[in-house]
């Protein structure tokens, strides 16, 4: 027997809860699903993460990448307030609207207890920080940014995932196998735990959801429009390097336009005395960083990914298999991530294991000693180079011999669709929100777009009033 819905949303990670959030505060009489793949936040449990062991080892479903909270759950939950980065929102409405949604999204997530604590570059320290970097060519991005730890981040999670269970159909472990519109405007989702159907639907796939995406765009015949395809490494040093940044910022965002290519080269996820980890996609082992707010769980090590931002032009139709392939290559020399002191990628050489023990720079991953110009084009390569030594220049011992690059760091977001300001697809009644449409990519925007959606079928309903302000506080 098919159940039906006023709206079914795909994807609980954050453009997803919070489209779920606004629907069910705002109108509690609307029968509503939210569908994941994954498992349940108080399930999802990475070996790495919980000191089981050093290294990857191929869980059938990746905890870091799939369940509730999406890839932002096992993330140390940045959360920056700016319109400059983490998403393209302002193509579709204007940058004081998402500038209003991400203060929305925070106050929502302080209900469920965010901290209060903010970083800013509206302060003297990160002026003085500012100057110095432009005159190395690099620019310091203007943002507010929170810091909810990773600890924190996945109590704040579960807080959230008990209100919403209370109040609408939450399934996780439930992929969905196809999209199917029916003649009457209706959806339909051929999934493993059934047929279900909506008036309404949005699709919130995240990052490890990109390519599934893209494929159902593909069989709906909705024409997608290429996307940038970020790769790069992931950076590892002694925290002291980047302390006078770290401390004035928390997290700095520096954008630089390389000397050879004029490429844009940036620097992302920023995560002082943290620690590096490995993502699985599909089978694709990446890497990625973390840090805890609790000083005990502090390593001596900062690490960031410097990431290469190219866009192609026709006939190339597919951004995530370009990012993906390269990512396979890793695997297939190391096993999976890849480690190279700077020094050595630098000299021409591999980094072996007895290298790696002499490096004075501890890794906080244990991955492979290799060689990474057998895995990144020479242009992203010479790009990173090229940023490493602008960097070393701001923040004296970037380049050090045993600074370590971890590779590849891959960020996938799809290709996007034409969308709507409401970010509504061609087709009626389906929105596509949060990185995996391609819209978004970090944690403040996916929110906000996940609130445009679902006002966009508050809105829509036949008995549709003002919205109100909430007053409902969440436990």
């Amino acid at each position: 027997m098919k159940q039906s819905y006023d709206v079914m949303i795909v994807g609980a990670g954050q453009a997803g809860i919070f489209a779920a959030y606004e629907l069910v505060t705002r109108r509690p009489d609307l029968k509503v699903a939210l569908l994941e793949q994954g498992h349940k936040i108080r399930r999802r449990s990475c070996p790495i993460v919980d000191g089981k062991t050093d290294h990857c080892i191929n869980c059938p479903s990746c905890d870091i990448m799939r369940g509730f909270g999406g890839a932002g759950a096992f993330s140390d939950g940045k959360f920056n307030f700016t319109t400059q980065f983490g998403g393209w929102l302002t193509d579709y409405q204007p940058a004081k609207t998402v500038m209003e949604l991400i203060e929305y999204v925070d106050q929502i997530n302080l209900t469920f207890g965010a901290t209060e604590e903010v970083f800013s570059t509206a302060t003297e320290a990160a002026d003085v920080i500012r100057r110095k970097a432009m005159g190395f060519d690099l620019h310091l991005l203007d943002a507010r940014c929170k810091h909810l730890g990773t600890e924190r981040n996945k109590d704040i999670l579960a807080a959230q995932a008990d209100f919403l269970d209370s109040r609408l159909d939450l399934r996780c472990g439930v992929s969905v196998d196809r999209i199917q519109p029916l003649d009457d405007g209706r959806y339909r989702l051929q999934t493993s735990g059934g047929e279900l159907e909506s008036d309404y639907l949005i699709v919130a796939p995240g990052r490890s959801g990109a390519e599934w995406f893209s494929q159902q765009c593909h069989q709906l015949g909705l024409k997608l429009i290429n996307n940038q395809v970020d790769i790069g490494v992931r950076v590892e040093l002694p925290a002291t390097v980047f302390r006078e940044i770290t401390d004035a910022v928390y997290e700095a965002k520096l954008l630089y336009r390389t000397k050879i290519y004029q490429d844009v080269v940036r620097t992302f996820c920023m995560n002082p005395y943290g620690q590096v980890v490995t993502e699985n996609t599909d089978g694709i082992i990446t890497v990625n960083g973390h840090s805890y707010t609790d000083p005990a769980l502090h390593s001596e090590n900062t690490n960031f990914a410097l990431l290469v931002s190219n866009r192609f032009t026709s006939p190339f139709r597919e951004p995530y298999q370009y990012g993906k392939r390269i990512a396979s290559l890793s695997n297939m020399l190391g096993g999976g991530v890849i480690v190279q002191r700077f020094g050595d990628l630098e000299a021409g050489r591999r980094t072996n294991a007895h290298r790696l023990q002499q490096s004075f720079v501890r890794p906080t991953l244990q991955a492979t000693p290799g060689d990474l110009s057998l895995v990144l084009p020479k242009r992203h390569l010479d790009n990173i180079i090229d940023m490493i030594h602008a960097l070393d220049q701001l923040a004296p011992g970037t380049a050090n011999h045993d600074t370590l690059l971890y590779g590849v760091e891959v960020k996938f977001y799809s290709s996007r669709l034409q969308l709507s300001a409401e970010l509504e697809t061609p087709l009626h009644n389906m929105f596509a929100i949060g990185d995996g449409a391609g819209i978004t990519r970090g944690l403040s925007q996916a929110g906000a777009s996940g609130i445009i959606a679902a006002r966009g079928i508050l809105a829509r309903l036949p008995d549709a009033e003002p919205l109100p302000e909430i007053t409902e506080e969440a436990p």
